[in-house]
């Protein structure tokens, strides 16, 4: 049951979202509802899902799934949130010669953008409450250390994978 409520969860997730950040709150709030996950540990696995190569969505599914029913269950995951997205790539292919001019669809994607944008402001708050909300000594460290993160991240450019590994070396010295 565990499995095919997971390959249901991530179904609605594939069906819901537009991939990226945008699943996050969506994923959060499937792994609370059952009970799989607490807010901690799903800041975990995104942190884990965005460090690794590949889709955020699927890396999420893949960890969420082994967290809750192990290979199977990671398996079950993986099959939810791609269905969706290989359904509806094979009608967006098929149908893209009809619409590609559109200037409906045009302003329909010009519209979805700040509802995508508002969710994930809404998350990062949501996770930063979550896991800084009543860190105490925590809290300043922290949130130094994602001034510091954004800062090289917009004005200098610097890789993800440097940050991150700059933000743990911080965190092992200063936590």
């Amino acid at each position: 049951m565990v499995l095919l409520s997971l390959f249901w969860s991530f179904v609605k997730i594939g069906f819901t979202s537009f991939g990226g950040l945008s699943m996050i709150p969506l994923i959060t709030s499937e792994m609370l509802s059952h009970g799989w996950m607490t807010a901690g540990e799903v800041t975990d696995i995104i942190a884990i899902a965005e460090m690794t190569p590949g889709p955020l969505g699927i890396n999420c599914a893949t960890f969420a799934g082994i967290h809750a029913a192990g290979i199977p269950g990671a398996v079950a995951a993986s099959l939810g949130v791609l269905s969706p997205t290989f359904t509806i790539t094979a009608l967006a292919a098929f149908f893209y010669g009809f619409f590609k001019e559109s200037r409906g669809m045009s302003r329909a994607m010009v519209g979805v953008r700040p509802a995508c944008i508002g969710m994930i402001v809404g998350v990062t708050l949501q996770l930063a409450l979550a896991n800084y909300g009543s860190a105490g000594d925590g809290l300043i460290p922290s949130l130094a250390i994602s001034a510091l993160d954004a800062a090289l991240l917009i004005k200098w450019k610097v890789s993800v994978p440097k940050v991150i590994c700059l933000s743990a070396a911080l965190g092992v010295l200063l936590f």
